[in-house]
């Protein structure tokens, strides 16, 4: 059926067209933010407290007062964001070898 300039859809009907493509667009988006988020859960689950070289379980272990990461298979040391910094602040106290390596890894 053709409106009066000859379009085929009226515009009430090109009005609710448009307000349902948006409302499908939407649940769309939000069933893919939510299909990201349960990957990302999933992935981290996997992965939480693994070595990132080897996949064998991370032990939490104290060093100069704060904790770190170490792989009970190969012994590597793994950092959380900030605790080189708070190692490089703990080992300046104590003026060591160990303050100028951290400096140099800052």
């Amino acid at each position: 059926m053709l409106d009066a300039a000859g379009s085929g859809l009226s515009r009430e009907e090109e009005y609710f067209a448009k307000v349902e493509f948006e409302r499908i667009r939407k649940i769309a988006a939000e069933n893919e933010a939510a299909m990201r988020q349960q990957e990302k859960e999933e992935l981290r689950q996997l992965h939480w407290m693994r070595c990132p070289k080897d996949g064998m379980e991370l032990a939490e272990i104290e060093f100069l007062g704060v904790h770190v990461d170490k792989c009970t298979h190969c012994g590597g040391i793994f950092l959380d964001a900030g605790e080189l910094d708070r190692l490089f602040e703990q080992s300046k106290k104590q003026d060591g070898v160990l303050t100028r390596i951290l400096g140099v890894l800052r």
